[in-house]
């Protein structure tokens, strides 16, 4: 396997290391170049064979100080070649409007996003043209924020309306609710339930069972008419079972007339 780095030279048998001398001359005038790549920053033509160079083609390509300037920024030039005729293309950067000029060898293609009234406004024209779309954008933020902070705000108010009636309704308890019932309801409507629930608890008071629920402790009067005061008297009552009666089966063969036969032993 060869060595990638050499670090033997061949020298010819008529080398003669006397006849290398060194040259002075003056060093070359002129705008420094340098080789660097990049793209076609712009779609273009060639003038000498019409093809057609596309935008993003990369090149390798000489860049070199142009000597101008534009408020203190430095104007650089370009140079690279036809793809197909391998003619001199040259190109200048434009900081004032933030493009490319085309200088000669090529013209640049029609792009319509370019509009007339651009190049024919003035300086002031152009910042205040800035200036009113920077206003317009800038209002248009605000407002987006206003209304989302809004939004914000009503979202907040309904979350706590939502937390505060839930809290009202885990603190109520069963009388609560009657009351709200109650008040909702019709007086004459009230009236008629209060005295049920009164002769409900007289009731229950009165007919009270004793410790075998067999005796129930009746109000009788002393002549037996109910006028005079009570006596305690128990009496003995039947209390009702609610046990199940089976029915006997109706005979709808008798009532057809139709007899059953004897079984025969």
């Amino acid at each position: 396997m060869s060595e990638r780095k050499v670090l033997q030279k061949y020298y010819p048998p008529d080398f003669d290391p006397s006849k290398i001398v060194r040259h002075k001359g003056p060093k070359p005038t002129g705008p420094k170049q340098q080789t660097v790549r990049l793209m076609a920053p712009f779609s273009m033509k060639c003038l000498t064979c019409g093809e057609f160079i596309y935008k993003g083609r990369k090149f390798n390509a000489r860049k070199e100080h142009s000597g101008e300037k534009y408020y203190n920024i430095s104007i650089f030039r370009f140079y690279i070649r036809c793809t197909r005729c391998s003619s001199e293309v040259t190109f200048k950067t434009d900081p004032k409007n933030m493009d490319y000029t085309c200088e000669k060898g090529a013209i640049r293609n029609f792009e319509p996003w370019r509009d007339i009234r651009e190049q024919d406004e003035t300086e002031e024209e152009r910042l205040n043209r800035l200036e009113e779309e920077e206003n317009e954008s800038a209002m248009a933020k605000l407002e987006t924020k206003t209304l989302d902070s809004k939004r914000e705000m009503q979202i907040a108010d309904a979350l706590d309306e939502i937390r505060t009636r839930n809290a009202r309704n885990e603190r109520f308890d069963s009388a609560d609710v009657l009351d709200t019932l109650l008040e909702i309801t019709d007086p004459a409507e009230l009236e008629l339930l209060r005295q049920e629930e009164e002769d409900a608890e007289l009731a229950r008071k009165a007919f009270r069972t004793e410790e075998d629920d067999k005796f129930v402790r009746r109000v009788v009067d002393e002549d037996g008419s109910g006028e005079a005061g009570p006596s305690n008297e128990e009496v003995k009552v039947d209390i009702p079972s609610f046990k199940k009666t089976v029915k006997r089966k109706r005979d709808m063969g008798a009532a057809l007339g139709i007899k059953k036969l004897k079984p025969l032993v």
